[in-house]
């Protein structure tokens, strides 16, 4: 008979008795090993506690591949208490053998607020190689794969272990997902969507995120995706504008905040001449009423309303920059953000003539509404670099705000008719080639409220975002793999 073993960790005060129960029981479970080792005293010849970390750590891995003697492994990748469902062991281990997959994972209910609610995941692709990608709690893995993918890990990872076996297993090996709920988890993270997404650039992660980097560089090494920076500069003279720089907004229904974002445009001093162009996607709040009171007071606004009714973000974005207005630079401002201070553009501009960049990407600080600043504050993406920015670009989910881009070159990529990742693709695309210009000090206040396109997102909506930002770099994957001479 097939077998499997698990690898079980303790809960904050205890170990999760019921899993283990179920999985005493079960005829296809050969051994169970909890940890980290306490000393609990446990009773049940299945059960071993071993002394472990999570899973971050090479040496972690290591033991793991040496204790699992069995076909296949169960790994539970959280210290949360698991409900297997009916018959889901039997699932996995069906599945596992038939398609002879490397890793399999499947959607599972989770209690949240002592509610039960669907979790679904996302299908595992070639680009999805962020080192957040959610699999849930609880993995099956084969065993020989694990073997095989662990004798590439390095050495000295401390954090990043099970990061670079999942990688190293799919140069290899597929991994499936299995679009079935077969188990609960327990989810001690209640903070919302907004607030997880920014877990990568807290400062107090900078050393975990350097070595996910130095993975994930080695990973796209070794799958022919790698891509030397060649950080080429742009000739910004040789086309000539009538205006020097654009201010983008687009907007729709946002009679709250739109106001106060071209103020803070109009506010910028300037050695050049610019003007801002607002593409109101037929709005229906007061929206539009108020941008043409202020443009017929202000000649540097011009007011868009698009003829088409089917543009997203990426769509009116497309509208500005090609208008026979929009100048030499196009510089982003959200219709619910401000600039920092009236200086902000000039700095922006000044980089760009500096580096001789093709796009500039600044720093942030995250606020309410009412400008009061909230955790973790400044957003500066520091994790990027002129030597390995472009290929890091592939592991995290964005680059940066506010953006900036020389005009020519937008109109030549042209951007994506989404309301999501149309930046994110920008970036990884222009990163291929070009240099791009960042600045580190805060230049621009993100405000964090209800009605933010990303403030709070429920999981079918992350998911579908997550899904396409995935399939963006599994195109930029294969660009890159036919760019080095991949067949």
């Amino acid at each position: 008979m097939i077998k499997i073993c698990a690898f079980i960790p303790h809960l904050i005060n205890s170990v999760s008795d019921d899993l283990i129960q179920k999985l005493s029981v079960s005829p296809l479970i050969e051994k169970m090993f909890v940890f980290p080792k306490i000393n609990l005293g446990l009773k049940n010849d299945k059960v071993e506690e071993i002394s472990i970390d999570h899973f971050k750590s090479t040496k972690s891995i290591k033991l793991i591949v040496e204790l699992a003697k069995s076909e296949f492994v169960l790994l539970v990748t959280k210290p949360v208490e698991i409900n297997l469902g009916p018959y889901s062991l039997e699932r996995f281990l069906r599945i596992a053998q038939d398609t002879q997959t490397g890793i399999l994972y499947s959607n599972y209910y989770e209690v949240k607020n002592e509610k039960i609610q669907q979790h679904p995941t996302i299908d595992y692709q070639l680009g999805s190689i962020r080192d957040d990608f959610d699999f849930g709690p609880l993995l099956f893995i084969n065993s020989s794969a694990l073997k095989n993918a662990s004798s590439y890990m390095k050495e000295d990872l401390s954090f990043s272990g099970l990061y670079s076996l999942r990688l190293n297993i799919s140069q290899s090996n597929s991994i499936l997902r299995i679009p079935e709920y077969l188990y609960t988890s327990s989810e001690p993270d209640l903070r919302n969507s907004s607030e997880k997404q920014f877990d990568y650039v807290n400062p107090d992660n900078r050393s975990t995120q350097i070595e996910m980097e130095n993975v994930a560089t080695d990973h796209l090494k070794k799958i022919n995706a790698f891509l030397k920076p060649t950080l080429k500069t742009v000739d910004l003279t040789k086309i000539s504008f009538d205006t020097e720089a654009s201010i983008i907004i687009p907007v729709k229904n946002r009679i709250k905040t739109i106001g106060d974002a071209v103020e803070s445009a109009l506010k910028q001093k300037t050695s050049f001449s610019f003007n801002i162009i607002v593409v109101d996607n037929h709005s229906t709040d007061g929206t539009t009423e108020l941008l043409k009171t202020l443009s017929e007071k202000n000649e540097q606004l011009i007011h868009i309303i698009p003829s088409r009714e089917d543009l997203l973000i990426g769509g009116c974005w497309n509208e500005a920059v090609n208008n026979k207005a929009c100048g030499k630079f196009a510089v982003q401002l959200d219709s619910d953000d401000i600039y920092y201070d009236e200086n902000t553009f000039q700095k922006i501009i000044d980089l760009f003539y500096k580096e001789k960049c093709a796009m500039v990407i600044g720093s942030y600080i995250l606020t309410d509404f009412t400008l009061n600043q909230i955790p973790p504050g400044l957003i500066d993406h520091k994790e990027w670099s002129n030597d390995n920015g472009t290929n890091n670009a592939l592991r995290i989910n964005g680059l940066g705000a506010p953006r900036a881009f020389y005009t020519p070159l937008l109109r030549e990529i042209k951007i994506p008719n989404v309301s999501y990742g149309e930046d994110y693709y920008l970036g990884i695309t222009i990163s291929r080639e070009y240099k791009i210009g960042r600045i580190y000090e805060p230049i621009y206040f993100c405000r964090r409220w209800e009605e933010n396109t990303d403030s709070v997102l429920d999981i079918n909506k992350l998911n579908l975002n997550n899904l396409y930002k995935d399939r963006l770099r599994t195109v930029e994957i294969l660009t890159r793999q036919k760019m080095n001479g991949s067949k």
